[in-house]
């Protein structure tokens, strides 16, 4: 099954997710493009310059990448 998701990188997009309490993905990808999903994650609960905190857990945002599934996050 194909996912449509889309990529999280600003803070707007991050704090409208927050906002619209979309469920949020964390995943790695390495240099060959190779995605690794790191957490099922959940709702976004707070956005610094380097973190991301969802689901209790801190995320730092230039190891990371943060997806909503498009199906749940209309107006992101």
């Amino acid at each position: 099954m194909k996912r449509t998701y889309k990529v999280l990188k600003t803070d707007m997009e991050l704090f409208g997710a927050a906002l619209t309490q979309v469920h949020v993905y964390v995943v790695s990808v390495d240099e060959e493009l190779r995605v690794t999903f790191e957490d099922y994650g959940g709702v976004v609960e707070e956005i610094t310059p380097e973190s991301v905190k969802i689901a209790s857990k801190d995320f730092i945002r230039e190891q990371f990448e943060f997806r909503a599934d498009l199906k749940d996050s209309a107006g992101l």
